[in-house]
C-alpha cells in the first residue's frame, strides 16, 4: 500500500489524471489512505500548490471534503494555492467550500491574508468575492489584512482591499498590538504612494495616537531621516496632522496627549531610572577606588618616610617624616596638592551621591561628571609625577620630556571633552527653554479664541 500511496503522490505532482485514475481503478481507497497515512500533506495540497487544475478539479470531484483538510502547518489547499498565485486553483477549490476562507494556518493567517503579502491581487479579488468578510479577520498581535499589506510592500492588494469592503475606515484605522495603525506603519517605514493614498481616503485618523504616545506625525518626527519625509511631512500637514508634545520643525503644532501616552511615559521613566540607578553605582564604585588610592598614596608618599632620627647630621631628619619633602620641597608640594585634589574630588562624588542629588536633571549630571573628570586627570598627574620623582637623576631629561607630552595630549582631551558636554547641554537647555515658550504661546493662543 505504501507504493500505492507514492505513486499518487507522484501523480498529485505530475497532475496526470490518468495515473489517479489507474490508481482508483486499482485501490478505490487510495485517497482515503494517502489521507490517514500521511501526517505531512495531501495529493490535494500537492496538486492545488504546483497549480494543476484539472488535477484538482477531478481529485474535488471524487472527494470533496479533502478541501478541508490540514497539511503539517495546518495549511489548507486554499492557503497553498493563494500563496502561489493559482487564480483557477483558488476557483475549483471555492467551489467545493467556501467557507474555508476563513481557516487559519499555524500562523494565524487565512488564504487572504497569504495572498495579500504575496501580492496576489487577483486571487485576492476571487477570495473577496467569495466571503468579503475575511478581510476582516485579524492575525496574531493584533493585525489586519492592511497592516499585512504595508508590512509587505503592496499598495495595490491595500488599494484592493480599501475598495472591496464597505465602510473601510474602521479596518484602516484599526490599530494592533502596539497602537499602531496602519497610517502610522507607513510612514515609519517611509512609504510615500501609501501614505498619500490613505491620507486621501479621508475619515482617517491622521492624529491617532500609538502605545508609545506618539502621532503619525511624531513617528516621522523621530525616525530617522530620509528624503522622503519632506514629501510624506506634506501629506500629514495638508491633512492636519500634529506631533504631541515633541520636538519638532517647521513650527509644527502640538496638541496634549498626556492620557495617551501616560502608560508609555511611564515605562521610559522606569528604564531611565535604572539606567539612572546602574550609573549611580558606577560612579560610587569608581569614586570609592579613587579615594583610597589617594589616601594609600598620601600617607605613604613617593620614596618612603625616615626610618629613623638624625637631628645632628649634615642632613637632619626625624623618623616617620617624608624623605622626598626635605630632599624635594617643591615636588613634594606640587605632588600633595594634585593628590588632595584628587582625593577632595572623590570625597565630592561620594557626598553628592549619598546626599539624594536629583540626577535626572542634566546640570547635576554634568557637575558629576566635571568633579569626576577631575578626579581622573589629577590621578593621572599623581601616577606622573611619582614617575618622575622616583626616576635617577640622569634620566631626568628623558621623563620630562615624556610626562610632559603625556600631560598635554591628557589635558587637550579633556578638555576638548568639557566643552563638547558643556556646549551640548546648552543647546539641548535653549532649546527646552524654547520649546516651553513655545507651546505656552500656543496655549495662550488657544485660550484667546476660545474667549
Amino acid at each position: 500500500m505504501e507504493k500505492m500511496e507514492n505513486k499518487m503522490f507522484k501523480a498529485s505532482r505530475k497532475g496526470c489524471i490518468s495515473s489517479l485514475q489507474q490508481l482508483l481503478k486499482e485501490d478505490p481507497l487510495i485517497l482515503d489512505r494517502a489521507v490517514v497515512n500521511s501526517f505531512n500533506e495531501t495529493p490535494l495540497h500537492v496538486a492545488s500548490m504546483l497549480g494543476h487544475v484539472d488535477f484538482v478539479k477531478e481529485i474535488i470531484k471524487l472527494k470533496p471534503q479533502l478541501v478541508n483538510e490540514l497539511n503539517s502547518q495546518k495549511s489548507s489547499p486554499l492557503h497553498l494555492a493563494s500563496a502561489k498565485g493559482h487564480v483557477d486553483v483558488v476557483r475549483a477549490l471555492l467551489s467545493a467550500d467556501q467557507r474555508i476562507c476563513f481557516v487559519r494556518d499555524r500562523n494565524e493567517l487565512t488564504p487572504l491574508h497569504l495572498a495579500a503579502s504575496k501580492g496576489r491581487v487577483e486571487v485576492m479579488k476571487v477570495l473577496l468575492e467569495a466571503q468579503p468578510d475575511a478581510a476582516r479577520l485579524t492575525v496574531y498581535g493584533g493585525e489586519n489584512i492592511l497592516h499585512l499589506c504595508v508590512k509587505h510592500y503592496q499598495l495595490e492588494a491595500l488599494k484592493l482591499v480599501v475598495e472591496a469592503v464597505g465602510e473601510p475606515h474602521e479596518l484602516v484605522n484599526s490599530k494592533d498590538v502596539d497602537g499602531n495603525t496602519v497610517l502610522h506603519l507607513a510612514v515609519g517605514d517611509k512609504q510615500v504612494e501609501t501614505t498619500k493614498f490613505l491620507v486621501s481616503m479621508g475619515g482617517v485618523e491622521v492624529n491617532a495616537v500609538n502605545h508609545e504616545g506618539m502621532t503619525v506625525l511624531d513617528v516621522l518626527i523621530r525616525s530617522r531621516r530620509d528624503v522622503r519625509d519632506s514629501e510624506i511631512e506634506k501629506s500629514l500637514k495638508e491633512a492636519r496632522g500634529f506631533g504631541c508634545n515633541m520636538e519638532t520643525n517647521n513650527n509644527i503644532p502640538l496638541i496634549n496627549c498626556k492620557n495617551q501616552n501616560k502608560n508609555s511615559w511611564d515605562g521610559l521613566m522606569k528604564q531611565h531610572s535604572n539606567w539612572l540607578e546602574q550609573t549611580k553605582n558606577t560612579l560610587m564604585i569608581v569614586a570609592i577606588l579613587f579615594a583610597t588610592m589617594a589616601f594609600q598614596i598620601g600617607v605613604s608618599p613617593p620614596r618612603g618616610v625616615w626610618q629613623d632620627d638624625n637631628l645632628t647630621g649634615s642632613d637632619p631628619h626625624e623618623a616617620g617624616y617624608s624623605i622626598l619633602a626635605d630632599k624635594n620641597p617643591i615636588g613634594f608640594g606640587r605632588f600633595y596638592i594634585v593628590n588632595t585634589i584628587s582625593f577632595v574630588a572623590s570625597l565630592s562624588i561620594i557626598l553628592l551621591l549619598i546626599s539624594g542629588l536629583p540626577l535626572r536633571r542634566r546640570f547635576f549630571m554634568w557637575i558629576l561628571m566635571v568633579i569626576t573628570w577631575i578626579a581622573i586627570t589629577a590621578i593621572a598627574l599623581c601616577y606622573l609625577l611619582t614617575i618622575v620623582h622616583l626616576t635617577p637623576d640622569f634620566k631626568d631629561q628623558t621623563i620630562l620630556v615624556v610626562t610632559g607630552m603625556t600631560m598635554i595630549v591628557w589635558i587637550i582631551l579633556m578638555a576638548v571633552l568639557l566643552i563638547a558636554h558643556t556646549i551640548r547641554m546648552i543647546v539641548k537647555l535653549v532649546k527646552k527653554i524654547r520649546r516651553r515658550s513655545f507651546v505656552g504661546s500656543a496655549l495662550m493662543g488657544n485660550n484667546i479664541t476660545a474667549v
